[in-house]
Formats: C-alpha cells, sequence, structure tokens
C-alpha cells in the first residue's frame, strides 16, 4: 500500500489523476495491517464495489472514522465510503448487484446499500456551509477526493483508502497528528467551525474521547467562535454532548467547553458553579467539586459493573447546578445552599428539555438530583424502617444509581469523615437489601387494592379510591406488610374520620 505526500513534500498522482500529497511518516507495519483490515472486514464486498466503480469511471473510497479507528487499533463498526459519482449514478452503478438500496439521505449526497448482511453508505464528494443565521447546510457536490477530505473537521478524518486499489491518501498530514494525538483542521480552523459549527463540539467530544489534544489555532478559533454554536440545532448538539458524557474521560470534554466558552451556549449552568471564594466567606468550588463527583460516579459505575449510563452521568456532573442561586452567607463566615437540591432538579428538566432529551432522561435525571442529598439526615442509621421503605421507594428505578451517586457525592479530604460515611452508606444499603428480601420493596403496593377498597366502603370508583389507596400505601410504607382484615379495619377507621 503506497504512503502519500504532506503538504510541501512531493506531490504524486491518485487514481483520480489529481495532486494527492503523500504522507511525511511512514506507517508502520502495525498501522499497515490495520487499513488493509478496514478493507479486509468488507474484502469480497469492498473488490466487487470498487471494480464495479472503477468500470464505471468514478472512484471510490473507504473514508473518515474507519480508517482513523483501524489506525488507532479501535474496532470499527461502520463502513463509510466516498465517490464523485452523484447519487443518481451511484444507484445505477449498485443495482443488480445490491440486495437492498435506500435514498433516505440522498438530499445529503448519501446513498445506502445491503450487500450479503452489510449495510454500507456512499456519499459524494461534497461540501458543506452554513450561512450565517441558517440551522441547516448547504451542500454541494464536489469532483475530487482531496477537495472532500478539505472538507472534512478534522485532519485525523481526513484520510482515506481507495478501492480497489487499497492506496492510503492523507493529503494534510492526518497520520502525524494522530500519532501526535492532536486535533488539527484540513484549513484554517475558522473556515472550518464556519461551515458546520457543530465542529466545535465535536472537537471536545474527541479530546475526552480519543484523548487527544486540539491545537492551539483551533482552541482560538473555538474561542472566538463559540456563539455560532447557536445556530445549531437542539438535537445534533445534544447528540455531540451525549457522546461526550459517555466518553472514558468526560471531564476532560466539560472542561474543554468551559474554557472555550461552549459551555456558555450547551450547559451555562456549568460554568457558573465556578464560584468566587474570599478570604471571608471559604467554601469549596461546586464546579470543580461537581468535575470529581463525576469521575467518582465513573469509578464506581465501574466497579459495580455498570456500562457507561447517561442518566447517572448526566446527574452527577448537574447535581449541584442549583446552589449559585441558593447561596446564603451567614454570620460566622458559613456559605449555605438550602434547598438547592429542589432548585437544581427544576433547573436541570429545564436545560435538558431545551436540548431536546427524552422525557424519560429529563425525569430520572430531575429525581435522582432531588434525591441526592436525602441520604445526608440518614445519620448513624437512626433511620426507622418506614423512613428506609420510604428512601427506596422514592427511589424507585433509580435506587442502584442514587447509590452510586450519593456514595460519589462525598469529596471530602477529611479520611475520618469519608470513612463514616462510608459506613453510614454501607448500613443503609445492607438494610434496604433485607428489607427487600422480605418485603419485596420494589413491587410495595397497598394490601388492599382498588376493587376491594370499593367493596370495603361500598363506594364507586372516583377520587376517593384514590384517596385511600394512597393513605394504604402510606400505613404499608410506615408499619409494613398487614394482612387483609387488619388493612380493612384501618381502611374503615380512616373512612369514619374522612369519608363523606
Amino acid at each position: 500500500m503506497p504512503n502519500t505526500a504532506l503538504p510541501g513534500e512531493s506531490p504524486s498522482s491518485g487514481p483520480d489523476g489529481g495532486e494527492v500529497t503523500a504522507a511525511a511518516m511512514e506507517l508502520t507495519n502495525e498501522q499497515r495491517v490495520a487499513v488493509s483490515g478496514v478493507v479486509d472486514a468488507i474484502a469480497t464486498i469492498a473488490d466487487e464495489l470498487g471494480e464495479r466503480f472503477s468500470r464505471g469511471g468514478h472512484e471510490l473510497a473507504i473514508v473518515g472514522g474507519p480508517v482513523r479507528d483501524a489506525l488507532l487499533g479501535r474496532d470499527v463498526h461502520d463502513i463509510d465510503l466516498t465517490t464523485d459519482a452523484v447519487p443518481q449514478r451511484i444507484i445505477e452503478l449498485v443495482e443488480g448487484w445490491a440486495d437492498a438500496v435506500w435514498t433516505v439521505g440522498i438530499e445529503f449526497g448519501t446513498v445506502g446499500l445491503r450487500k450479503n448482511g452489510l449495510q454500507l453508505e456512499i456519499t459524494t464528494y461534497r461540501s458543506e456551509s452554513y450561512q450565517p443565521k441558517s440551522r441547516k447546510p448547504e451542500v454541494s457536490y464536489g469532483t475530487s477526493l482531496r477537495e472532500d477530505l478539505m472538507r472534512r473537521d478534522f485532519t485525523v478524518n481526513a484520510m482515506a483508502v481507495y478501492l480497489p486499489s487499497r492506496e492510503f491518501a492523507d493529503p494534510f498530514g492526518g497520520l502525524a497528528d494522530l500519532s501526535a494525538r492532536r486535533l488539527r483542521t484540513p484549513g484554517r480552523p475558522e473556515d472550518s467551525f464556519s461551515d458546520d459549527p457543530l465542529r466545535m463540539m465535536r472537537a471536545v467530544r474527541f479530546a475526552a474521547q480519543l484523548g487527544f489534544t486540539l491545537a492551539p489555532e483551533v482552541g482560538e478559533a473555538i474561542t472566538d467562535m463559540s456563539g455560532r454554536l447557536d445556530i445549531v440545532s437542539a438535537e445534533r448538539v445534544r447528540d455531540e454532548l451525549v457522546k461526550l458524557v459517555l466518553s472514558p474521560a468526560p471531564r476532560v470534554g466539560v472542561e474543554r467547553m468551559v474554557e472555550f466558552g461552549l459551555a456558555d451556549h450547551v450547559l451555562p449552568e456549568i460554568p457558573r458553579m465556578r464560584l468566587e471564594i474570599d478570604e471571608h466567606h471559604r467554601h469549596k468550588d461546586v464546579y470543580e467539586h461537581s468535575l470529581t463527583v463525576l469521575d467518582q460516579a465513573i469509578e464506581l459505575e465501574a466497579e459495580r459493573g455498570s456500562s457507561p449510563d447517561l442518566v447517572l452521568r448526566l446527574a452527577a456532573l448537574l447535581h449541584d447546578i442549583g446552589k449559585p442561586k441558593t447561596r446564603s452567607f451567614e454570620p460566622g463566615g458559613r456559605v449555605t445552599f438550602h434547598h438547592h437540591e429542589v432548585v437544581g432538579a427544576s433547573m436541570a428538566r429545564s436545560r435538558l428539555g431545551k436540548l431536546r432529551f427524552s422525557k424519560e432522561v429529563i425525569s430520572d435525571v430531575g429525581t435522582l438530583i432531588a434525591l441526592h442529598l436525602r441520604f445526608h439526615g440518614y445519620g448513624k442509621g437512626e433511620w426507622t424502617d418506614s423512613a428506609v421503605r420510604r428512601y427506596a421507594r422514592d427511589a424507585g428505578h433509580l435506587l442502584e444509581r442514587l447509590h452510586i451517586l450519593t456514595r460519589a457525592d462525598c469529596t471530602t479530604r477529611n479520611r475520618r469523615k469519608a470513612a463514616a460515611l462510608a459506613r453510614a452508606y454501607d448500613d443503609i444499603e445492607r438494610r434496604i437489601e433485607r428489607l427487600a428480601e422480605e418485603e419485596e420493596l420494589n413491587k410495595v403496593r397497598p394490601d388492599l387494592d382498588g376493587n376491594e377498597i370499593q367493596q370495603i366502603l361500598g363506594i364507586s370508583p372516583g377520587p376517593m379510591v384514590g384517596k385511600a389507596w394512597r393513605y394504604l400505601l402510606e400505613l404499608r410504607l410506615e408499619n409494613g406488610p398487614m394482612d387483609k382484615e387488619t388493612a380493612a379495619a384501618e381502611l374503615r377507621r380512616w373512612a369514619a374520620e374522612h369519608g363523606d
């Protein structure tokens, strides 16, 4: 597989007959094997497809993420291809060969196909750009691979492998940047981010996901242009944020978002947590504390065998966003944040709603934030069984996440205090497990159902049934299970006091 040279090196001709500059760095044997592996993964299909396009007078190349991931030694799941053929011509070239063809993305130059159970997407060489106030990109077709790679977000994504020749193309030095774990843009970063402002979010996501650093000019451009992110749809921003939060090191991504000003347009509550600390009012830096809680939640997530959990990580990051609004200075230099969990839960629901998260995610994150301080009333185990039941009941399906969040929220450097908190939480978890075994806490219901309530009280369906049901539920949580006769007696007593 021949190497091609970087800008400034001697140019060579690619399959398109145009200038394809060659990489200044030599591919290692491992990298050669990896790049070949991208093709080998679809070997027969790649050869057949490449030949069809070649015979038809067109180029075809595997491009972008699959090439990058192969060179990084990461698993390659999706194969993206690019060509100089326009969509209608792509359809003609695969007609009679592909098992199925779909054109959902044809307005953006993309044709999807399936062959032998493998799904591929082929996109015409193209360029995209946003008008100053537009939320949708304007797409125009290109004529060469170099032109197509030039419009890619970063040099590490601007590498390709021609088919069927398997020639490696790297006109912008992506291999060198990959080796340095550095993010640069093929052209001026200002032009790249103007074409698609979401690339600024993608830059900080790659920092978190792949451990890359941003070239100085990239960071400067993001800082100057962060406001351009406002023209991008909330859904696209959300999708990048989700990938960042689920990455191996989301803290890095969040720090870069704050550093470059992106957080002001995506999660403005995060930078606001950097409360001033003065000599008279000393307290923890809420921003740093929240990042540490996020780190510790991820560690506990792994220790407990959980996969990356979006709801838990968002709750860890946002659990204290209510503190700036509730901060109060007390006599003696004390700083309080009364009811910040309630305010924070409301703020989180509002922000996640604006980012178009699902109702389930919004509800679950809000609930975790609202409950994250509940445990601190546990003390040395003074809670009654009824209080423990309520704690588990209120957490519901979020109980395991609440365990992790509450433990992660301990960032004190006082070892004695940290050990005491850990022992207390060990104790409450044991008590919940014991009560769960005895009473099936996750299925706690009143000892009488709606039909039985109606029969005992001789009433028809209506608000009274709901009130009675809730009363019996409270009784169940307070006292544990009752037999039917006792529950019926309590119901009649309650109805005598509250019934109409």
